[in-house]
């Protein structure tokens, strides 16, 4: 279907229904507005859709795996069916596992603690911090950081050559973002995981921000592990998945000991105990599971595919299109990029504004538009820090970050959006930008717990 058919069917170009769409917030300026959530890269908005299913089913909420009881059966049947489902939704071969977490980093976390002995990671120096830290958290495992490239292809030839210079040649891992949480860039993940499997590798792919704006695809994109949280994919409640090849999983200790995670635990004569341990996904989630988190998220995986990625996706760039289109036209303001203007790229931008802090901007985006963005270096310092190697901030004005000795104080502004924005939106945020660099602010603001707000 091409763009324009898209555009011509209104079913599909409309934004998905979320919550909070008709709150109304206050602005320091008088009366009050409806609020624009453009901090999708953040914590998205829950679909609708998700919030009614688990409304119906929270009557019904039971243990899982624990009770003989019909609700406890029912919401072991929710449980595993929501497993299926994301399994499905993720393109998952049949002996994959998908395992619940509570996030994103808990994904990346869990990956890191099964890793075989003496794994050799890398991982370039763009990736968020949940993507970055894990690793170095095992006193086994070696760790190179990668330089951020400026072109996709670059990104493919250092990993080539890290990975060819390797010694000793014994496990390794690649950790990819699908995209940046800062540009919004695609990054090559398919020719990043060819890149790795021809050496001998594996990848795991960071999808936080890819899964909520494109189909991701275990086996066509050839990575290894899928890591994605439900709070930035429409679905609340606390959890992620990490899914992908059992191996590591079922060779490594459990990620936390406990019941669920155990098949049969049995005296010693010494009187010890012997543990036999599941080598399901059971394996790595031990305690009461968080049902209704992971119901939300396969909730939000059955709407974002019934509603079609295309007709998503083509609605998305032309959000894509207008918000850079609209920035090009204030010339204070410096679009952030890695890859250049051609990147491909979903529905986050990040910027600075000359003559601004970025604490500053974004506070008065909020209080004198209703309008929610983020600021700061986005857990992703090193990212951000080379993005902004040599644009000026304003020392000391309000709300700017503490720096370190010697340091500039460097932050950014973020705007982030997706299934659920509507064009008003984007057009309030554009307004604004264009009136707050022409005009300037209309309201004085002060510092307070690192923060800039409205002086009262």
């Amino acid at each position: 279907m091409s763009v324009s058919a898209v555009a011509a069917d209104r079913s599909v170009c409309a934004p998905l229904p979320v919550l909070g769409r008709d709150v109304r917030v206050p602005l320091v300026t008088g009366g009050e507005v409806d609020y624009a959530a453009l901090d999708y890269a953040a914590s998205a908005p829950a679909l609708q859709r998700v919030w009614d299913d688990v409304a119906a089913y929270a009557p019904y909420y039971g243990s899982v795996h624990r009770g003989a009881g019909y609700l406890s059966q029912l919401s072991t049947d929710l449980f595993e069916n929501s497993r299926r489902t994301i399994a499905e939704f993720l393109g998952c071969g049949a002996e994959d596992q998908v395992v619940f977490t509570r996030s994103t980093t808990d994904s990346l976390n869990l990956l890191a603690a099964v890793l075989p002995q003496d794994t050799r990671v890398f991982v370039f120096e763009t990736e968020h911090h949940a993507s970055l830290l894990p690793w170095e958290q095992r006193a086994d495992v070696a760790v190179t950081y990668l330089n951020a490239p400026r072109t996709p292809q670059q990104a493919v030839d250092t990993l080539e050559k890290a990975l060819a210079e390797r010694e000793p040649y014994g496990p390794a891992l690649v950790c990819v973002t699908g995209a940046s949480n800062v540009t919004g860039e695609l990054w090559p993940v398919r020719d990043l995981a060819a890149a790795a499997h021809a050496h001998g590798a594996r990848i795991v792919l960071d999808a936080a921000q890819l899964a909520p704006h494109h189909p991701v695809h275990i086996a066509e994109l050839d990575v290894d592990w899928v890591a994605f949280s439900g709070h930035k994919l429409y679905a609340p409640f606390g959890a992620g998945v990490l899914a992908g090849r059992a191996d590591w999983l079922q060779d490594a200790a459990p990620y936390l000991a406990g019941g669920g995670a155990s098949r049969k635990v049995s005296r010693r004569t010494d009187g010890g105990v012997d543990v036999e341990w599941h080598t399901t996904a059971a394996r790595h989630e031990a305690g009461s599971p968080n049902v209704i988190g992971a119901y939300a998220i396969a909730s939000a995986c059955q709407a974002l595919t019934e509603a079609g990625f295309e007709g998503l996706v083509a609605r998305e760039q032309e959000l894509i299109t207008r918000v850079r289109e609209g920035l090009a036209e204030v010339p204070e303001v410096n679009v952030l990029s890695l890859f250049g203007e051609d990147a491909a790229r979903v529905g986050v931008l990040s910027f600075v504004v000359e003559g601004w802090n970025s604490s500053h901007f974004a506070a008065a985006l909020s209080a004198e538009y209703g309008i929610g963005v983020r600021d700061g270096l986005f857990c992703a310092h090193p990212l951000v820090r080379t993005l902004l190697g040599s644009e000026p901030q304003e020392p000391g004005e309000c709300g700017a970050p503490d720096s370190a000795p010697g340091e500039r104080s460097l932050n950014a502004i973020r705007v982030s959006f997706g299934a659920g924005t509507p064009e008003e939106h984007v057009e309030r945020f554009l307004r604004a930008v264009k009136e707050l660099v022409t005009d300037g602010a209309r309201w004085n603001y002060r510092t307070e717990g690192g923060r800039c707000v409205p002086a009262v």
